[in-house]
């Protein structure tokens, strides 16, 4: 396919997400299916449009003056990927399957309006029902965080250590581009790309089937070391999920000591098996019901809460649901938050630790819900991870922000990884 059947594959894709406001992966693949004929490059330049369009989405609309699919992909192509209405025109010249070329009004748009002159919310690219929230938690960078979010991202992957050292894992994927991470211990990035360019299908190397490394973004890798699992202790990842974190542990623990992995979605949890075959890890029990953890109530050295939340802090990779969001799915989410601290702090043992985790940069979600916790729960007390940052990742690293000098929130601006937050508290003993 040339480039004018990329741009119309992708505006099609862009007005099944608009009409039927679908996840993108699921219109993306549907599109895939219904077009055999489009070879993977095709697929991934058109992924590349859409995704790019939906992350700049507000903006791109304000400079076309026009949020029609069209205009946003046309927007991807002029203002993203840096090709000039010419080229485009000749790009496009004798291709049947190219769209309808945008009209003089929108190309004298293009190049004459302002962006500065939009509102804010316009100019970060996120709901304005949420800039309240960014200028709680960022002050007077709120506008530079929300822009970052709006970046593609990198592909992170985690060397997983009970099987190879980084450098091993460096050295298998160097035809990738692959570089160590600036942070995570662990951790190994390959550059985003320009363009139409595809990131490498690394699940297909033979280095991830032999359980080299695993696919997880930095971020997450951070949080799950700032847990500080040692080996031989009790430890409880109380939100699985698909078991990212509960590996990276069980591999800091060298396979010594227990990992109970437990999610109430046991559909979330189920691939946690596949994945701890192949990492070889040995000291997990994965635990599909509450029941099941009772009688270890009060026992455990540390217990991880990677809470349900909004997912803003991954909008780098899933910006469709940055259109999404509503304030009653947040109002929904900090219900779940407050009960999954209840239910889990109760299986820490006294003088051990309850480590909260979302993947949000919203307060509402993080300090907040930690300090209120904290006050209707006084046996448990807020620990500074400052002097934890320092003495894991050096003091020379990138820092994540913090409003309260105790918790951290990571962020694309501020450290280059996805949206994370983090609190450790600890129960007396």
């Amino acid at each position: 396919m040339r480039l004018g059947g990329r741009l119309s594959g992708a505006i099609e894709v862009l007005t099944d997400i608009e009409t039927r406001r679908r996840p993108v992966a699921d219109a993306l693949k549907d599109w895939g299916l219904s077009h055999r004929f489009a070879g993977s490059g095709d697929r991934a330049a058109i992924g590349n449009i859409v995704y790019d369009a939906l992350r700049m989405k507000l903006s791109h609309a304000f400079l076309m003056d026009d949020d029609s699919p069209t205009a946003l992909g046309y927007a991807v192509l002029l203002r993203q990927w840096g090709l000039s209405p010419e080229a485009l025109t000749a790009e496009f010249d004798g291709d049947r399957f190219a769209p309808q070329a945008l009209s003089a009004e929108k190309l004298a748009a293009f190049h004459t309006r302002n962006l500065d002159e939009a509102a804010p919310h316009v100019q970060g690219d996120i709901p304005e029902w949420i800039q309240p929230a960014f200028e709680t938690n960022f002050s007077d960078a709120w506008l530079a965080e929300a822009q970052a979010l709006a970046d593609r991202p990198t592909l992170d992957l985690r060397a997983n250590t009970l099987k190879a050292s980084r450098d091993k894992v460096l050295k298998a994927l160097e035809r990738n581009a692959a570089v160590a991470s600036a942070i995570a211990r662990q951790g190994i990035r390959i550059p985003a790309g320009e363009g139409p360019s595809r990131l490498p299908n690394v699940t297909a190397d033979l280095a991830f089937q032999k359980g080299w490394f695993e696919v997880q973004d930095e971020g997450s890798q951070i949080v799950a070391d700032l847990v500080v699992p040692q080996e031989g202790e009790q430890v409880l990842d109380f939100c699985a999920g698909g078991g990212g974190k509960t590996l990276a542990m069980a591999a800091a623990m060298n396979n010594k000591g227990q990992v109970h992995a437990y999610d109430t979605d046991r559909k979330r949890l189920a691939p946690i098996i596949e994945r701890l075959k192949r990492a070889g890890t040995r000291n997990v029990q994965v635990h599909e019901s509450l029941s099941s953890l009772s009688p270890l109530s009060g026992r455990f050295d540390r217990v991880l809460v990677d809470a349900p939340c909004t997912g803003t802090g991954t909008w780098r990779r899933r910006p469709d649901t940055k259109w999404r969001l509503t304030e009653k799915n947040l109002e929904e989410r900090l219900t779940q938050q407050q009960e999954a601290l209840a239910n889990a702090s109760a299986f820490v043992r006294p003088g051990g630790f309850l480590l909260y985790v979302t993947c949000s940069i919203l307060p509402q979600e993080n300090e907040e819900q930690v300090h209120g916790f904290c006050k209707a729960n006084p046996d448990f007390e807020i620990q500074p991870v400052a002097e934890t940052w320092s003495r894991l990742f050096g003091a020379d690293k990138p820092k994540p922000r913090s409003r309260d000098g105790r918790t951290v929130t990571l962020t694309p601006a501020s450290t280059d990884t996805d949206g994370f937050f983090f609190c450790a508290m600890s129960r007396k003993g």
